[in-house]
């Protein structure tokens, strides 16, 4: 839980700016704006024009001070929010008189702790609060808005209640077996199970595709040394950012940068020529390489026109083919030279020189992008909600066998974890729901 204590913090980033905000929550914050602005009251959710005075009566600023009356506020509890004018200078002297007049400063999302301990929100929504704040791409922010409403909890809501049902119906088979129950009601329930399987498989599926959206996606782009990589890299960022030289192994190391394609940013990552080098230090960066492959959404392998295909492109085929699950993108570059590359080697290649035009690659990663991205599908945003989604469908799994054999304390110890894991999404499951539930399906008191 957290103290009652009256907290202070700047809502608004470090800076210069027409406008900063200095947020006040808790029992005390009325009060301690009645003093700086030397007011009597304020009328909730009324900006109210005023000057802010420091403990010697002199003026730090003029402000705006609006007033949000508990419980009708992001914290639930009274808060006050000063609108006065951007630097850092004024907003910090503020903050400074806030703490002589009895708040102590805020600590890192306090405000939205007290927010979900005050039931103002869920642990999505601060989930999405969170992130949404750092979003770097329009996809991001478009997913992270409907999570803010309430998408994944009205989600995450649906199965919780299927899942009560089945917990309900399970202890009542086992503690009153000889009363007369739905002749179907296991039918019933295996298939809730199997629709709930499908629904949170999808998820899965979709999250792990979409996982991207959020940091940006990933795209390595590979190639044996001297095939253009690191001028494919410095034509997307439209800069020099990458040595190039036709001595081999120019590139040791991989350098990842970022870039927005379309709506999407991605982060592009150049890898060290795939080789049998001999060199300790770039086999370490090859051996890099082939991480950031295996971290990629999406692989650009790059193919050199004016060279014959040899063993080094044979080893990027070999990659290619070991990683077939991922988007592969296969480029023959250089094709403002004389062919010498047996095209037959690769199938379904774009043909381009990267000292001219890029344009088809840029479009091909953009359609890839679009149809991860732009879906209805339920998006999962965190590590930690895929994890619950994970042990929710595994428990849900595990009690099938003892729902078949009759097992009905082992299939209820299941579905219970299952309700637990599930429910750790938006807020941890309390066993009275699962007694209401009960009572109220149920005429029980015989």
């Amino acid at each position: 839980m957290f103290d009652d204590a009256t907290i202070v913090a700047i809502a608004t980033a470090n800076g210069i700016g027409s406008i900063s905000i200095v947020r006040i929550s808790g029992p005390k914050a009325h009060e301690i704006a009645s003093k700086i602005s030397q007011k009597q009251s304020f009328q909730p959710r009324l900006a109210t024009l005023s000057y802010l005075y420091d403990i010697n009566q002199d003026v730090i600023d003029e402000a705006l001070v609006l007033y949000f009356k508990a419980p009708f506020s992001f914290t639930g509890e009274d808060v006050i929010e000063f609108q006065c004018h951007g630097g850092v200078a004024i907003a910090n002297m503020i903050v400074d008189e806030v703490l002589k007049q009895g708040a102590r400063l805020a600590n890192p999302g306090e405000f939205s702790k007290r927010a979900f301990f005050n039931n103002k929100i869920d642990l999505t929504k601060a989930e999405a609060i969170a992130k949404i704040i750092e979003a770097r791409s329009e996809d991001a922010v478009r997913l992270l808005a409907r999570q803010l409403k309430g998408e994944l909890t009205t989600f995450v809501n649906d199965i919780r209640e299927d899942l009560l049902f089945m917990l309900a119906y399970t202890e009542v088979s086992i503690d009153y077996a000889e009363d007369d129950l739905p002749s179907n009601i296991f039918e019933q329930i295996k298939s809730k199970m199997e629709k709930i399987i499908v629904k949170l498989t999808n998820t899965l599926e979709a999250s792990k595709r979409r996982e991207g959206m959020i940091e940006g996606f990933k795209v390595a782009i590979i190639g044996k040394p001297n095939v253009g990589k690191s001028s494919l890299l410095n034509k997307l960022l439209n800069y020099d950012r990458a040595i190039i030289s036709d001595i081999a192994g120019t590139t040791r190391d991989t350098i990842e940068e970022s870039v927005k394609i379309g709506t999407h940013i991605i982060k592009i990552v150049d890898t060290a020529g795939i080789r049998n080098a001999s060199d300790v230090i770039e086999k370490i960066g090859i051996e890099k390489s082939i991480q950031a492959i295996n971290e990629a959404d999406i692989v650009i392998a790059l193919f050199d026109n004016s060279k014959i295909c040899d063993d080094e492109d044979k080893k990027i085929l070999e990659l290619i083919n070991e990683n077939s699950h991922k988007e592969i993108i296969k480029v023959l570059n250089k094709s403002d030279l004389e062919n010498c590359f047996d095209k037959s080697n690769i199938k379904d290649f774009i043909e381009l020189s990267t000292k001219e035009d890029i344009n088809p690659l840029i479009k091909k990663v953009e359609n890839i992008l679009d149809s991860n991205t732009h879906s209805d599908e339920m998006t999962l945003i965190s590590k930690r909600q895929i994890s619950s989604v994970e042990n929710t469908l595994y428990n849900i799994e595990l009690s099938k066998t003892p729902l078949n054999s009759g097992e009905l304390e082992f299939f209820a110890h299941y579905i219970s974890e299952a309700l637990e894991h599930i429910s750790a999404i938006t807020r941890p499951y309390e066993n009275d729901q699962m007694l209401d539930v009960m009572f109220g399906e149920f005429c029980l008191g015989k």
